[in-house]
């Protein structure tokens, strides 16, 4: 199993405990896992049922097998203080997610980007973010973003990435998302 993510640990870590977490096209559940062990009610919602049944014994994790391209959104009317995915991009569902934040709550996102076809899959457009277009969907939602980065990584194995953390405004609109020492205020 591999490791989980060091961008979706570093901001995982600000999350209230014991939130409940969507983990969102989850795989073998590595975040889910982590996330678990933190704590947190996880959701680990993925279309393969195999992976799923590998999570079965993870405490304070429960499972959702759904395809998520196909058919009406599975969650309507969930909500989620924090929202995890990585690897996985399905631009239809970018609206759904934010719908599926509570008010405080925070989306920790990761994926391909353009350019990630010379190093190998994925490479097909429809899998590939175009530059900026995640923050571009938290700014369009009306998220307020805590911090993106994209570009090239070396690890674990080198791509092109991009990377968000932000998080839907409480209902008041005043800001009091609770920054841990290294995390940056703003983008």
């Amino acid at each position: 199993m591999a490791a989980p993510s060091a961008w979706v640990c570093r901001f995982a870590a600000t999350l209230p405990a014991a939130s409940a977490v969507l983990d969102l096209a989850c795989g073998r559940g590595r975040h889910g896992r982590w996330l678990a062990a933190q704590g947190h009610r996880v959701l680990a919602v993925d279309r393969d049922g195999e992976a799923l049944a590998s999570l079965a014994d993870v405490a304070g994790l429960t499972t959702l097998q759904a395809d998520l391209e196909g058919g009406d959104w599975p969650l309507a009317g969930r909500q989620f203080g924090g929202i995890v995915v990585t690897h996985y991009l399905h631009r239809p569902l970018l609206p759904y997610l934010a719908e599926c934040l509570l008010p405080g709550g925070l989306l920790i996102y990761e994926t391909f980007m353009a350019g990630n076809e010379r190093f190998g899959k994925p490479s097909r457009p429809d899998f590939l973010l175009q530059p900026g277009e995640l923050l571009d969907f938290a700014r369009q939602q009306g998220l307020q973003v805590l911090a993106y980065e994209a570009g090239e990584v070396a690890r674990p194995k080198p791509a092109m990435m991009q990377r968000l953390a932000a998080f839907k405004a409480p209902q008041d609109g005043l800001v009091s998302w609770p920054l841990a020492e290294g995390l940056p205020a703003a983008v």
